[in-house]
């Protein structure tokens, strides 16, 4: 595994400080109406992003999850102001604002969504290692989904074709502890997710969440066994979100002492305490950090505030084509 040195931690706290700052925009920005419908944020669980960032291949490897699903792209590589853009519903979006927050997509920079159907994705990660076997590409699929998604039929489908075929595919789930609201500890008879996968013989095991060494060591290990043809892994990231299922959620079903506990070992702040304990940025460099992150946070509201809404045209416009299909031609 690369090493993990001063300038990945230094990169891990940039990254790690735009995806929070870029959703709790994205909570004041819902509360004004300014984005609608669903918004579901990843606050407290950026470790799982950022440490798989750190032994993924971008030039191959491939990314799917679940509708909490808007920073992960801008780890891919998007832009994050078409992300913002893509959540005002705004024509230069990454789906030209037709897709909204449950559906961020990018073929370009291999992040194929966002998907707002409770476990469909996973599947679908499936499909797209079977892809990657069958074209010989090299790449490997990390297909997230969250604890609740984890008692879907289409998992045990998905894992049981992953181990027949060996496919290069890495499932992590992201146990946040509350599903939609209900606890673990209600929806099953046991509470370690990860020992699913040994009803298949795939390996698998449980991964502290809060702390990115802990996920880009687990990661590189599951991801080093798909490449080599050995077949799928299955992770649990035992992580925490700090916000609601979605902005509606009225979290009755936790205490704020509980969440308070947990901001105790929030993953900014342990790589921010590994950087000022070892001296790897000075007070300055570090205010210059927070600085560059809101800059950018604003940067990217300015672009999609000012952004077009898509013309009424498109909405006939993106459809599939079909030679013999004169009435609707396919523009875009």
């Amino acid at each position: 595994m690369k090493e993990v040195t001063k300038e990945v931690y230094l990169k891990w706290y940039e990254d790690m400080l735009l995806w929070r700052k870029f959703e709790d925009k994205l909570a004041a920005l819902y509360i004004q109406q300014k984005v609608r419908g669903f918004l579901h944020l990843y606050n407290g669980q950026e470790a799982v992003l950022a440490g798989a960032l750190h032994v993924m291949d971008l030039t191959k490897d491939k990314m799917i999850t679940a509708y909490r699903n808007h920073v992960q792209p801008i780890g891919m590589g998007v832009d994050p102001r078409r992300v913002m853009a893509e959540l005002l519903g705004k024509a230069t979006g990454t789906s030209k604002g037709m897709g909204g927050s449950m559906h961020i997509f990018s073929k370009e920079h291999r992040f194929y969504g966002g998907h707002g159907i409770v476990g469909g994705q996973i599947p679908v990660g499936a499909g797209l290692a079977f892809a990657d076997k069958y074209f010989e590409t090299g790449g490997v699929t990390m297909t997230y989904f969250g604890d609740g998604a984890a008692r879907q039929g289409s998992l045990h489908e998905a894992f049981n074709m992953a181990m027949l075929w060996k496919l290069p595919v890495v499932f992590i789930v992201e146990n946040n502890g509350y599903a939609m609201g209900t606890s673990v500890e209600r929806t099953a008879n046991h509470t370690d997710i990860w020992k699913l996968g040994l009803g298949y013989e795939m390996p698998c095991g449980p991964v502290d969440g809060m702390n990115p060494v802990k996920v880009a060591e687990a990661m590189y290990e599951a991801i080093e066994r798909a490449r080599r043809g050995d077949g799928p892994t299955f992770l649990e990231m035992k992580t925490y979100r700090y916000r609601g299922h979605s902005m509606s959620d009225a979290q009755l079903y936790r205490s704020k002492e509980e969440v308070e506990e947990y901001k105790k070992i929030d993953p900014i702040t342990q790589v921010l305490d590994v950087i000022t304990d070892q001296k790897f940025a000075t007070e300055e460099e570090i205010e210059a950090i927070d600085q560059r992150v809101k800059d950018l946070v604003e940067e990217c509201v300015k672009f999609a505030e000012e952004s077009p809404y898509p013309d009424l045209q498109q909405l006939y416009d993106v459809v599939y084509a079909q030679e013999d299909y004169p009435f609707t031609p396919h523009k875009l």
